[in-house]
């Protein structure tokens, strides 16, 4: 269009340039004027006139002027003439787009349709160039017609308005995808059409049920179902397998889609050696032996991949941070076999700069630099990278997701910066609101915390939370980073009132001071001891009478007041083993963690008795994107008193008693029921056989089994659960949605009842089947169901929908429970 243009403008010169008998002759200009400039500033013009008053003008100049002013991107049509010794330059310009409206599209969205006008500079406020309009709708319906849309349409509308001014409008007809009727393989005798098409992600003909199935045709998709055929087959040996052809073909109606695959399986092979060759760096009897391809098995090109991956990562440890590893394939048709060849170019070694961070706009990046153990000024080691990022992404719960980059430096082949990139998460919160749980009923709460104060790290927090049946109020603090070494150091202060009876327990209240410290250290990467100290109030009030309390009490209780309160001081050591591969802090999807707890009270303390609890969880990843995982928990503890008062043997405190029941522990029974149960003993009145009074005896005792649960010093709790992807919500919301379904199987005992004590007694008709061994360990339960968790605006949500596989004499159990505004 340009060239026509320019053809048009040289021709006009020379024929009507101007009247003067010397229009056709050079001359020497005199004056320039250029007309029709509206939105063009004059002196802007003149700066694309490649000539100047004093020039002398001839016809290859007048091609000059004509180029350098369309280059411009200004002039819609340009016309050079002579008046005189005068050039006359007379110009249209281009009109400016004033808006540009989409209209019809459903499939593409109007963002990324103004990506691909900005690529053409066709903008809000720019001169509109004709001429790229066709190619545009060109360009769109090619789009169109790749995702199956044989019968889509683009119109470019112009309309023009005032003072030169366009409104442009992309009209937009998409119509109905054409479906793919069907798809044959031909030249396969191996393997059947069935077998080869269940790893293609287009389709044809789905079941019913199956509402996911992709039928529309989408030729960057038929592309991906191509490279799956042909992995299919490598995989199995067929070195030389060949796509021929794929041809497809439309109905008239361009409504339906044929697709045909000619393919070549050929012949299967094996391989009958494999040798690695190259600079090893000394490491190549290492590589050898741990060669994940070995010679006399099948020709696998997945294993082919994944070993040239290996020896790449290998020397990537050492600093080599761009090796080539190429195979190359020595074929014998005569037996059908394969030599492979594996070539090591090492490169040079590789040494870090600066590890930058971005992304931190909260966090300093002191905070973020003591997890990472690869160092600047050392060689590049992606071991050190990948275990810096795990630490990040395991150790900062602050941290949502992070990545890493090396970037290599102009002019430095040995020598790259390491970019840590990360999306940090609310690390804090302001508490002061309401929740409501099933259990728990209403709950007020209001705090402050922060696991990441002031971008330090720290943690540091003061809450106060009151529900149906506790109060309690805490400040808390922790360094993890106390010292450059790693040694954290912590502490607490809390306040506490408990009513057990609105907990789910049997009926005391409990209120407990409490002031403690703690100090850790790491042992490597992922283990981790902890110790702390703290001393502990306690007041007992309100109780009531049950075997399994009584003897606790007859420790402490006043024989001049038996009804007040009883209060015991503790001094209580702990110490923690931890260890954790958990690939990330919250809502892990791989590795495991391991917790082994001790505590126990000082020899000086009110009552003597220790604690020591195990938990463990491992996460399997199902699937390569890890949206498919399955967690295998247990939880085992015990505990028990040790030493005496005044000859009478030191118990657990019952306080301390393990309990079961509700989320955590077994889903599907109502929160702290599980496990033994409380007793009460009556003793009566003896009578003669004339109903006069004789006396007390045990012949006359009678019990009662409470349905509230006393807990127990023993517990083993176990699950099974397969973390699935959440129905209808996007793979970036795996980090604040997660669905499960799981099996849970528990139970608690207590190793100091002794059922051969009650079991001869009398027992009302409530109490008959209640009466259980609980010291028997196999009195477990189990539950199954479904399980979501929602990391809210409100705060945490827990949605569980459970049925019990295994329950007991007086068990509570229940299909459906939430929380609302309380950890999980």
């Amino acid at each position: 269009m340009k060239l026509n243009q320019t053809l048009f403008a040289l021709l006009f010169f020379v024929v009507t340039g101007s009247v003067n008998a010397n229009s056709a002759s050079d001359f020497v200009i005199d004056d320039i004027k250029i007309e029709g400039l509206q939105r063009v500033a004059l002196g802007a013009a003149l700066t694309y006139m490649p000539v100047k008053v004093g020039d002398t003008m001839n016809g290859f100049r007048i091609a000059q002027v004509i180029k350098s002013l369309y280059s411009s991107t200004h002039f819609e049509s340009i016309k050079v003439l002579r008046d005189g010794d005068t050039l006359v330059v007379q110009v249209k310009e281009r009109p400016t787009i004033s808006n540009i409206i989409f209209e019809g599209n459903d499939d593409i969205k109007d963002e990324q349709l103004q990506e691909s006008l900005d690529g053409s500079n066709i903008r809000i406020g720019e001169p509109l160039d004709r001429t790229v309009l066709t190619g545009l709708e060109s360009g769109l319906k090619d789009f169109y017609y790749s995702v199956g849309k044989y019968n889509a349409d683009v119109t470019a509308i112009v309309t023009p308005l005032p003072r030169n001014r366009v409104d442009l409008k992309f009209l937009f007809e998409e119509g109905e995808a054409a479906k793919i009727a069907q798809i044959n393989i031909v030249g396969n005798e191996i393997f059947s059409d069935a077998e080869l098409l269940e790893g293609f992600e287009l389709g044809f003909d789905p079941a019913w049920w199956d509402i996911m199935a992709e039928t529309r045709y989408q030729k960057q998709t038929l592309e991906g179902d191509m490279e799956t055929l042909r992995s299919y087959y490598l995989d199995r040996g067929y070195l030389q397998f060949r796509v021929n052809s794929t041809q497809v073909s439309m109905t008239p109606d361009k409504e339906g889609i044929y697709v045909a695959i000619n393919v070549t399986e050929g012949e299967q092979y094996n391989v009958s050696e494999v040798e690695v060759t190259g600079e090893l760096l000394g490491h190549g009897d290492t590589i050898r032996a741990l060669l994940p391809l070995r010679g006399d098995t099948l020709y696998n090109q997945a294993l082919v991949t994944y070993t040239e991956e290996f020896i790449s990562k290998y020397l990537g440890r050492f600093g080599y941070a761009y090796p080539t590893v190429t195979t190359i394939p020595d074929i014998n048709d005569e037996d059908n076999t394969v030599k492979l060849t594996m070539r090591v170019d090492p490169g040079k070694r590789i040494y870090v700069r600066r590890i930058n961070f971005v992304g931190n706009d909260i966090t300093k990046d002191e905070v973020l630099r003591r997890e990472v153990t690869q160092m600047e000024g050392s060689f590049l080691s992606n071991q050190a990278l990948e275990v810096s990022k795990a630490n990040i992404s395991r150790r900062l719960n602050f941290v949502d997701e992070v990545e890493f980059e090396t970037v290599r430096i102009p002019g430095e082949e040995d020598k790259v910066d390491v970019e840590f990139s990360m999306k940090e998460q609310p690390s804090g919160s302001f508490n002061a609101g309401i929740g409501f749980g099933d259990r728990t009923g209403l709950s007020l709460q209001a705090g402050v915390s922060q696991d990441n104060f002031l971008g330090s790290g720290k943690q540091v927090g003061f809450n106060v939370n009151t529900n149906r049946y506790q109060k309690q109020a805490a400040i808390t603090y922790n360094d993890p980073y106390f010292t450059i070494d790693g040694i954290s150091l912590g502490g607490t202060l809390s306040y506490s009132e408990l009513d057990a009876g609105d907990f789910g327990l049997v009926q005391y209240n409990t209120k407990t001071y409490r002031i403690g410290g703690t100090f850790g250290f790491p042992i490597n990467e992922y283990n981790r001891l902890r110790f702390g100290v703290t001393y502990e109030n306690e007041e007992l009030a309100q109780r009531n009478t049950y075997e399994q309390t009584q003897r606790f009490y007859d420790l402490f209780i006043d024989p001049n007041d038996p009804d007040a309160p009883i209060k015991y001081d503790s001094f209580v050591l702990s110490a923690a083993w931890i260890r954790s591969t958990l690939n990330r802090g919250l809502f892990p999807t791989a590795g495991s963690n391991q917790t082994l707890s001790l505590s126990a009270t000082t020899p000086n303390s009110d009552a003597n008795y220790y604690k020591a609890e195990f938990n463990t969880r491992f996460y399997f990843p199902l699937s390569n994107d890890q949206r498919w995982s399955l967690l295998t928990r247990l939880r085992v503890g015990y505990g028990n008193g040790y030493g005496d008062i005044n000859g009478k043997d030191q118990f657990l405190p019952f306080t301390q008693n393990f309990t079961a029941g509700g989320a955590g522990t077994l889903r599907g029974f109502e929160n702290n029921t599980v496990g033994p149960r409380a007793i009460q003993r009556t003793t009566g009145t003896l009578t003669d056989p004339n109903g006069d009074p004789v006396g007390y005896g045990p012949l006359s005792d009678s019990l009662f089994v409470t349905e509230r649960s006393i807990g127990g010093n023993a517990i083993a709790i176990g699950g099974v659960e397969l973390i699935v992807p959440t129905p209808f919500i996007g793979e970036e919301y795996d980090t604040q949605v997660r669905s499960s379904i799981f099996l849970d199987v528990g139970t608690v005992w207590d190793t100091e009842f002794v059922y051969d004590d009650y079991k001869d007694l009398s027992l009302d008709s409530l109490s008959e089947e209640c009466l259980l061994d609980f010291a028997d360990p196999g009195l477990y339960r189990a539950s199954y169901g479904l399980s979501v968790q929602w990391l809210s605006p409100m705060g945490p949500m827990v949605f569980s929908f459970s049925r019990a596989l295994k329950e007991q004499s007086g068990d509570e159990v229940k299909f459906f429970s939430f929380n609302i505004g309380q950890t999980f």
